[in-house]
């Protein structure tokens, strides 16, 4: 019997997905510096060289090389299993304001008649990212990032998923279509404009860096909202202004989540567009349906 997919239809009001990175997005450090690579014995940048060098003598993928030397680092020292990497996860810090950010946008949008979801589309490792007090909080529709496979008695054997900065462009057609099982194949499947759940137009995307920019510029190219965040303690500029000038983002903003900040207007006032683009779309539909009719 063939395995059945569920899958999320078209809502009745218009939704929006706001999709982030998750290091140096909503957190000022990569996930593994909050804990992990200390307590393996590691100096972190040496960490990250190391596995980068991996990386370039065996032709092996980037996000391939970290999983593989955060599993042979562990070993002798600890078990790497869901419970530790969650609870390196709990340990992640966070910009000012994620905490209460996803409740609040998702309140502000249901105030003004729209669906507001939040995505992770991550390099970074899932069961951590489980492990952090938002995502307890069920504060994502989904969380897409690598993840390992566990064996019979919960130790991380091997990478289940792999996400890297060009196969993340897949997420955001998973979430424009509403097939988020990764093993979904209807994905590929040609769904007709007013079935699709979340047009590209209603998507946000914020990230931080280079490794965001597929799913930025694919976002864009729909008519979509890339937001670049940069970290406000350092108010280092140089890759979000880099990124608006290549084109690559709309906007830039300090990665600053709290009610009134920059970024909380800029998503306030695209969620008010939303709204306003779905009662223009809708009314085109109808037109071009009942002159089809008549035809």
């Amino acid at each position: 019997m063939e395995y059945e997919f569920k899958r999320r239809y078209k809502e009745a009001l218009p939704v929006m997905a706001i999709c982030y990175d998750f290091d140096k997005t909503l957190s000022p450090l990569d996930m593994q510096a909050n804990g992990y690579i200390q307590d393996v014995g590691y100096d972190v940048n040496k960490f990250w060289e190391d596995s980068n060098k991996v990386s370039r003598e065996n032709e092996m993928d980037s996000n391939l090389a970290y999983m593989y030397k955060m599993v042979e680092e562990a070993e002798g020292n600890f078990i790497l299993s869901k419970k530790t990497l969650a609870e390196y996860g709990a340990k992640v810090k966070l910009f000012e304001g994620v905490d209460t950010w996803f409740e609040r946008i998702r309140e502000y949008g249901k105030e003004h008649g729209v669906i507001v979801e939040h995505y992770i589309i991550s390099s970074g490792i899932k069961e951590m990212i489980e492990g952090t007090k938002m995502a307890r909080e069920n504060a994502f529709e989904k969380i897409f990032a690598s993840s390992f496979y566990f064996n019979e008695r919960g130790v991380a054997k091997w990478p289940a998923q792999a996400v890297n900065y060009t196969n993340k462009t897949q997420f955001l057609f998973r979430i424009s279509k509403g097939c988020l099982d990764v093993n979904d194949q209807s994905v590929n499947t040609y769904f007709k404009p007013e079935e699709i759940r979340v047009p590209f137009r209603n998507i946000a995307y914020l990230g931080d860096s280079d490794t965001d920019i597929p799913c930025m510029k694919l976002v864009n190219s729909y008519g979509g909202h890339s937001i670049g965040v940069y970290n406000p303690e350092t108010e280092d500029t140089h890759k979000v202004h880099k990124m608006i000038k290549e084109n690559r983002i709309k906007y830039f903003a300090p990665a600053d989540y709290r009610e009134g900040t920059e970024v909380d207007e800029l998503i306030k006032n695209i969620i008010l567009k939303i709204k306003t683009d779905d009662i223009l779309e809708e009314k085109h539909i109808r037109d071009s349906k009942m002159v089809s009719e008549i035809d």
